[in-house]
Formats: structure tokens, C-alpha cells, sequence
């Protein structure tokens, strides 16, 4: 039997992750539209007062040995998409300013060690992959990683670009080869923290969307990190091993942002309902009584469009939750949430009119904000080359 409940453990955050995206993230998403460089200073206060808040201990009856409470049930990847979505709900660009949601945490939670997690997955740890040079193809990609053999040290030199949250967080995973002649096979992925010699930002860009968070550029010149900073193995395996570990990364993260575009495009959706609903239009839709009007089919095809991509969603973080290898499904979900929300907010803006155009709503925010999700993490048209290598069985030579 297909069951799609989901756990009580993931309503409870789901429940307590919607109080914190309509009662903060909604009410400030338009101040800091506007002001794009400035450092959300609620998110920051929030997050101190929950580190100095202390649980009270319980005094046990003396005599008397405290019983163990039964574990509750867990599905860590659905928990984090479901959350995901309502918090870009809130607003997708102070999401990615909040500590711990950078995509490089997501890198270390899935390709770590259990040791790198507790040392390093503390910290707001963004991704650099793309180069001026290498984007989508990241095969091309030419930052280097060198062993320094005698203090057992990486050295990292390159330059990466458009890194989100590349100029708030307080480290960065960093994609680089250890030989470029075995192209692919030779990438991997270094977590190197800031404040390391030799790393600088160098631009932080203006942007479209997404404003409250930042993106920046870094350049890394000698910059020694810990050996034990690489994720995953160091061996460079067989050239059509590709990636490896690195890649797998990106089954976890896929996910992640086709959530967040599901959350911007839902924003959007359940805005422009209510706005129909006090123009006399009505939802939910009772064919008994009459036909359906031009733009309660549009309405209705948004929404079929947005559950086909929450159900892919999730069915790629059940798989990883399962420890099932998600990669299809992982693309899958990015492609189709990537492309409905660019289109499902496009359409609200459409059926909304002049004043959707306007600052005075959100909705020409939330159109600008969903934009991202079909580029970042693999656009949406690499994700389909990915979806037909896979369904086809072809490798990079026969399908490019």
C-alpha cells in the first residue's frame, strides 16, 4: 500500500516551521527586497536567543530511575523538504540566510563522515561549483586541490562565482580537481572555512531574486586546508566513474530547492485565490452547477501542476530517507518544480492584472524570487539530459 501520511514528527516541524515563515519571514520579505545587501538582523537575533535559552533540568524522585522515552521516528530528507517549502513560503530569500540552511550543510550531511558532521556541519557552510569558465558542464571545472605532502595539507587555487550565501556563511564546500587530466573522475568536494589565508570574497552580486540572501564570488589563492577537510574518498578512480561523491551531493540538494520553488509558486497561488475569491469567484470548484471559466482552468491546472511536483519531491527524499539511490528521481523533481513555479507564477501575475505588476503586492516578488530554482543546482535543461541519460542508459558520449 502507497502511503503519503506523513510522520507526526514532520507535522510537528512542519506546524512549528509555518509560524516562523508567516509570523517573521512573510512580514520582513519586502523590507529586505529592498534592501538587499543588509544582514537580516532578525534571523541573527532569533538564533542567539535559542543558543542562550538553557532546558531546565528535571529533578528525579529520589529512589526512582528515570524511564527511557520511546524513540519517535524520523525521515530526516522529507522532514527537510516539507520545512523547505514553508519556510520559502515565507520568503525563499530569508531562508537561505538562516544559519545551518546553507546547500554546502546538505553536502556534508550526505557525503560526510560521521566525524566531519559533528566538526564541521555546525557551521553555515554555503557551495561553490560554478567558475567563469565551467557552469552547467562541471567537467570543465579548474580550481585545483594539491596535497602538500609535507604538512599533509590541501592547497586550494581557483575561482568560484555566483555562490550563494558565499559572502554570510562561515565556510564553503568547494569543488575542486585533484588532476585535470582525468577530467570528472578527479573532482571532488574540500569544506574550507572562512577566515582561511588566501580565500577572499571578491564580488557580491545584485540580483533579480532572492535578495534578502546574498551571492557572491571567492577567490582562493594557496589556501591550506586539513587534510581531513576533503568529503569522501581522495582515491581518483577510473574516468567513467565520474564524480562520485561529489555528485552525489546534489541528490540530496535537488530536492531541497525544487521545495523551496514549490513554497515561492504556492505563495503565490493561495494569494491569487483569495483575491479571486473576493472578486465572487469560487474555489473549490463544484462542476455540478457549472462549467469551469477560463480562469478557474487556470487555477486548476496550477495546482495539478504544483502536487505533481511536491509528490515528486517527495518521493526522492523518501528514497533517500530509505537509503535508495535517487538521482532520476532527485532531477526529476527539480526539473518539474523548477519549471511549474516559473510558470505558476507567471500566470498569477497574468490573471491578477496591472496591479500584480505593481510593488504593492508580493506577487511580482514572488515571481522574480522563483526564477532561480529552474538555474541553480543544474538548470532546468541539464536536469532533463540527466532524466533521458538515465531512462535511455546513455553515458555522456552518446547523449549530450
Amino acid at each position: 500500500m502507497i502511503d503519503f501520511e506523513l510522520l507526526p514528527s514532520t507535522k510537528m516541524a512542519l506546524k512549528g516551521t509555518h509560524g516562523l515563515a508567516a509570523g517573521l519571514f512573510r512580514k520582513i520579505a519586502r523590507y529586505y527586497d529592498d534592501h538587499e545587501h543588509e544582514k537580516v538582523q532578525e534571523l541573527y537575533d532569533m538564533v542567539e536567543n535559542m543558543a542562550k535559552a538553557t532546558p531546565k533540568e528535571k529533578k528525579k524522585e529520589e529512589g526512582k530511575e528515570e524511564k527511557p522515552k520511546p524513540a519517535i521516528p524520523m525521515e530526516p530528507s522529507v522532514a527537510g523538504v516539507v520545512t523547505a517549502e514553508e519556510m520559502a513560503w515565507g520568503d525563499a530569500g530569508i531562508m537561505l540566510c538562516f544559519p545551518l540552511a546553507g546547500l554546502g550543510n546538505a553536502a556534508i550531511q550526505a557525503v560526510g563522515t560521521p566525524e566531519q558532521k559533528a566538526r564541521l556541519g555546525g557551521k553555515f557552510t554555503a557551495m561553490a561549483i560554478t567558475e567563469p569558465g565551467a557552469g552547467s558542464d562541471t567537467a570543465a571545472i579548474t580550481t585545483t586541490a594539491k596535497l602538500d605532502p609535507d604538512t599533509n595539507e590541501w592547497i586550494i587555487n581557483g575561482e568560484k562565482i555566483f555562490i550563494t550565501s558565499g559572502d554570510r556563511c562561515e565556510s564553503v564546500v568547494v569543488w575542486a580537481t585533484l588532476d585535470k587530466s582525468m577530467g570528472r573522475a578527479a573532482i571532488k568536494s574540500f569544506v574550507v572555512e572562512k577566515g582561511t589565508p588566501g580565500m577572499t570574497v571578491t564580488k557580491v552580486e545584485d540580483k533579480l531574486g532572492i535578495r534578502a540572501s546574498d551571492t557572491a564570488s571567492i577567490l582562493f589563492e594557496d589556501s591550506r586546508i586539513p587534510y581531513d577537510n576533503i568529503l569522501g574518498s581522495p582515491e581518483v578512480k577510473e574516468k567513467k566513474k565520474g564524480l562520485g561523491g561529489a555528485m552525489a551531493t546534489f541528490d540530496a540538494t535537488r530536492p531541497g530547492v525544487a521545495a523551496m520553488a514549490i513554497g515561492v509558486a504556492r505563495a503565490a497561488l493561495e494569494f491569487t485565490k483569495e483575491q479571486l475569491e473576493a472578486e465572487g469567484y469560487t474555489f473549490p470548484y463544484n462542476l455540478g452547477q457549472h462549467q469551469l471559466n477560463a480562469v478557474q482552468r487556470d487555477v486548476l491546472e496550477m495546482e495539478a501542476n504544483l502536487e505533481v511536483a511536491r509528490l515528486l519531491v517527495w518521493r526522492a527524499s523518501s528514497m533517500m530517507d530509505k537509503g535508495i539511490r535517487n538521482s532520476l528521481e532527485a532531477s526529476m523533481s527539480k526539473a518539474k518544480a523548477g519549471r511549474a513555479a516559473t510558470l505558476v507564477t507567471q500566470k498569477c501575475v497574468d490573471v491578477l492584472g496591472s496591479k500584480a505588476y505593481s510593488c504593492d503586492w508580493l506577487l511580482e516578488k514572488w515571481m522574480r524570487d522563483c526564477k532561480i530554482n529552474d538555474i541553480f543546482e543544474g538548470t532546468g535543461q541539464i536536469q532533463m539530459l540527466i532524466i533521458a541519460r538515465n531512462i535511455l542508459g546513455f553515458g555522456r558520449d552518446r547523449l549530450k
